[in-house]
């Protein structure tokens, strides 16, 4: 085997092991990076890129076919700054193969036995298909898979009602398929309550069925399709079936034995500082276990690692500033504690703020007030969750993210200044009701007011 010694390797090249690798690399380290399959990892292939364009296309009113093409001439155009020839080009040595590790600090990849000083191990998830009967004997659909079907589904049936299958389920839909989402709980189940029933109402208006606290036992294939058969005895039945459960970590063919490093069930065990049992060996990204399976939070990871593997220098991973969103007609963005989660916490230290899209300029200008809402969940005028479900949530969650991080004061929100008209004044008119009750309907600031009234000349 060809022998390389190096100051980092990385196993993975998704959106975690490419932006350590890119960061340490032009910051002077030595880096080997590591990927059997697609660089990019799951989000540019089989994830983020091809469902948000798959969207796109399907808002836009465009054939199925044309869609796809649309699909993929997006994921082309961003595979070069992913791609093996830009990270040679930045200096790193880049090997296409397996890897496992063979001792603490050395893997094999290929024709390759790699020794380094340290490790990051990002290897992602893949979709976690359930242990129903008769599944595996199924030709079933994951967002693997999805994108390689040349002609729309007639009738898809969706099992799981997360952010993917709800995504996928409207996007579908809009082409003119027949859908129909199983979950065995409530959609969005980690969502707001009220958010996540404006999302379903939305769905159901646009001709999605949507089947809630529906478990699946059985699957078998028939004639023309796939039929589902749930607990409470009744069958589903549809051409397609696509498997949105849930992901699992890419933990299990890495040889973890022989590196020392502990993993459960969920993927591999790291402290805060993102940092393995084997203290030369670092997990970031969704591998981790119990992480938020979310691109940006394996961006903002590398991060944190680089900061120690290139520095010495101690950095730990938060959690509390980290947003998400689902990307349906209307989306549905969250950052830090909902209302129920705060409640729990905060008792009656919590004030809960509201602002209404049906009182937004903008909003009703381009006709998209709807019934979306953005609540704030504030505890000692510091926000502690942020709650937006309405159009371009996905981008109106970004400034909660700047002021948890930050942990501005509500007052700083209520004093920024947005042009008229936008949807961005939606989070000012919701700090600005924190202040409401303290300055209108406070009987000691209209006493001081007169006074000084009288007083001024």
């Amino acid at each position: 085997m060809k022998q390389i010694k190096t100051d980092l390797c990385v196993i993975g090249a998704g959106s975690g092991g490419l932006s350590v690798a890119a960061g340490a690399v032009q910051m002077g380290a030595r880096v080997v990076l590591i990927e059997k399959g697609e660089m990019g990892g799951d989000c540019l292939n089989y994830g983020c890129v091809p469902s948000k364009a798959l969207l796109h296309a399907a808002s836009k009113g465009m054939r199925y076919s044309d869609a796809l093409t649309h699909v993929h001439k997006t994921i082309d155009t961003i595979a070069p700054h992913d791609s093996q020839e830009r990270f040679e080009g930045l200096g790193c040595t880049v090997i296409r193969a397996h890897a496992r590790f063979v001792a603490p600090n050395a893997v094999e990849a290929g024709d390759y036995r790699i020794k380094a000083r340290r490790f990051v191990i990002a290897t992602g998830s893949r979709p976690m298909v359930p242990p129903i009967e008769g599944i595996e004997d199924v030709p079933y659909l994951t967002n693997e898979t999805l994108w390689s079907q040349p002609a729309l589904p007639e009738h898809l049936v969706i099992l799981g009602g997360g952010p993917i299958g709800m995504e996928m389920a409207l996007a579908h839909r809009r082409f003119g398929a027949k859908v129909t989402v199983l979950e065995a709980g409530r959609v969005l189940g980690r969502d707001d309550p009220e958010a996540a029933k404006l999302v379903k109402e939305a769905l159901i208006a646009e001709g999605v069925q949507i089947l809630e606290y529906s478990t699946v036992v059985k699957v078998a294939e028939e004639t023309g399709g796939v039929a589902l058969t749930l607990q409470k005895g009744a069958v589903c039945r549809g051409t397609h079936l696509l498997v949105a459960t849930g992901r699992i970590a890419n933990s299990e063919s890495l040889s973890l034995e022989h590196a020392d490093v502990d993993r459960n069930r969920g993927g591999i065990k790291v402290n805060d500082q993102l940092r393995t049992s084997n203290r030369r060996v670092y997990a970031i990204g969704d591998v981790v276990s119990g992480t938020a399976q979310f691109t940006h939070v394996a961006g903002y990871q590398a991060g944190v690692v680089i900061r120690s593997l290139l520095f010495g220098l101690p950095a730990k991973a938060a959690t509390h500033h980290i947003p998400y969103a689902t990307y349906t007609s209307p989306e549905l963005a969250q950052i830090g504690l909902n209302e129920a989660a705060a409640r729990k916490v905060h008792g009656e230290a919590l004030e809960v703020l509201r602002a209404d899209y049906a009182g937004n300029d903008r909003a009703i200008a381009t006709e998209r007030a709807g019934d979306g809402f953005i609540k704030l969940m504030v505890v000692k005028g510091r926000p502690v969750g942020v709650t937006i479900v309405g159009p371009d949530a996905g981008e109106l969650i970004t400034l909660w993210s700047l002021v948890i991080s930050a942990k501005l004061k509500m007052s700083k929100i209520a004093g920024m200044v947005a042009p008229y008209p936008t949807l961005a004044e939606l989070n000012k008119r919701a700090a600005s009701a924190y202040f409401t009750p303290r300055l209108f309907d406070n009987a000691k600031v209209k006493t001081v007011v007169k006074l000084v009234q009288r007083l001024l000349p």
